[in-house]
């Protein structure tokens, strides 16, 4: 076995081991607004096995939690501005 592939334990198939230079080009695509979006899906979901599809899968997962919290707390904040301007007199 080449020492820079790794065998994935889900499917038994031996993939390339991502280097720092592949890491590196990997968060360099993400920075850049819209194409992050489309690249964590096509890895996410793409038929290849690597580092990435686990990782796009996490960063997904993430950002559907903090989106839920942010919705979440805009609904909570929109009701109590609304509860509490309605009660307030001048």
């Amino acid at each position: 076995m080449n020492e820079h592939t790794m065998t994935d334990h889900q499917t038994g198939y031996q993939q390339k081991e991502m280097r720092t230079k592949d890491w590196l080009i990997t968060l360099l695509l993400l920075v850049i607004p819209i194409v992050n979006i489309v690249l964590l899906f096509v890895w996410a979901f793409g038929g290849d096995t690597s580092q990435k599809k686990y990782y796009s899968r996490a960063s997904l997962i993430l950002a559907a939690i903090f989106v839920g919290l942010y919705i979440l707390l805009f609904v909570l904040f929109m009701i109590l501005g609304i509860a509490f301007s309605s009660t307030s007199s001048y």
